[in-house]
């Protein structure tokens, strides 16, 4: 017998406010057209005034413990998977920590940027692993509202607030790929591409910032990266992406959804699409398709899970579990 982490709960929040693409049209020279033949969004969520990305994160938390079944006194550990923190420190964990309730264990923030909420699910795994812990919820939340430039037609039509959260636990398993959990990871960054997308701001400059992105390149490494580091993540098992039930990709672009199934030789029957309605939530965004996903009855216990992303750094990676 082996230890496995694997999924007790899931759960998302949305803000209320939904922005469709025709809003943008009052402002820029884009219009509704443009921005899905380009990108397949056609709509997003903003956050409300005063909402932080810690609200954000609790909402989608308190839906995952009702989904699970437990309370915040259950988890050993909390990892928030996040760029837009309320505050430069302390972490917007210990936020959602507190206003959870949650006074045992430890938590702490993973800044991957899109790849963020990958690299926390690999962070939460070897914690189980290790036996440090036995239940960690990952959560993913993001307001990248704050950091657009409303100027620049190309970014900001893309991005878009909301928080997924998972909780994972230990169980035991038969260390085959039958069993539920995570099965392998596999995790990269290169720093030389950091231009490519990045914040012109922070501590450093005492400034915010806005969001800075080359598209065409971006779109060129991530359909190249993604579909090769979700291969490699599956190798690592000794399986191919004929076994695939479900490619839960970070919802970035439509196209690059698109290309990277093809790539792996998959029909996008076997993709979870939400882009469509949640644009990019960076490190939200895999974790709100993973609890749409299983709102619509797509995912179910059993299946086979291909997650991916790629984020400003370059960071980017794949987990693959078993629902």
């Amino acid at each position: 017998m082996t230890k496995r982490a694997v999924v007790a709960g899931i759960g998302h929040y949305l803000p209320d406010r939904v922005v469709p693409n025709s809003e943008f049209e009052k402002s820029l020279d884009t219009s509704d057209d443009w921005i899905r033949s380009r990108s397949g969004i056609e709509r997003r969520h903003f956050a409300a005034e005063g909402q932080t990305t810690s609200d954000l994160a609790t909402r989608a938390a308190k839906a995952a413990l009702e989904d699970a079944g437990l309370e915040a006194s259950d988890l050993d550990a909390l990892i928030v998977a996040t760029s837009t923190a309320d505050l430069t420190f302390p972490s917007a964990a210990t936020m959602v920590q507190a206003q959870l309730g949650m006074t045992g264990g430890f938590a702490f923030d993973v800044q991957a940027v899109c790849a963020g909420f990958v690299f926390a699910l690999a962070n939460a795994n070897a914690l189980i692993l290790s036996g440090q812990v036995n239940r960690v919820m990952v959560i993913g939340a993001e307001t990248f509202s704050r950091i657009m430039d409303w100027n620049d037609r190309s970014t900001c039509v893309l991005f878009g607030d909301g928080a997924g959260a998972l909780i994972l636990e230990a169980q035991e398993g038969k260390n085959d790929n039958s069993d539920r959990g995570i099965l392998s990871v596999d995790l990269h960054s290169d720093g030389q591409f950091r231009d490519i997308l990045y914040v012109d701001g922070g501590v450093s400059t005492q400034t915010t910032g806005y969001l800075r992105m080359e598209g065409k390149e971006v779109f060129r490494h991530a359909v190249e990266k993604l579909a090769a580091t979700a291969t490699t993540a599956l190798d690592k098992i000794g399986m191919d992406s004929s076994e695939v039930d479900w490619i839960v990709p970070h919802q970035a672009n439509i196209r690059i959804i698109q290309g990277t199934a093809r790539k792996m030789g998959l029909s996008m029957d076997n993709v979870v699409v939400t882009v469509q309605d949640h644009g990019n939530t960076s490190a939200a965004s895999i974790p709100l398709a993973l609890s749409v996903g299983k709102a619509r009855g797509q995912i179910k216990q059993g299946d086979l899970l291909v997650t991916e992303a790629i984020g400003g750094g370059l960071a980017w990676g794949a987990v693959v579990l078993r629902w």
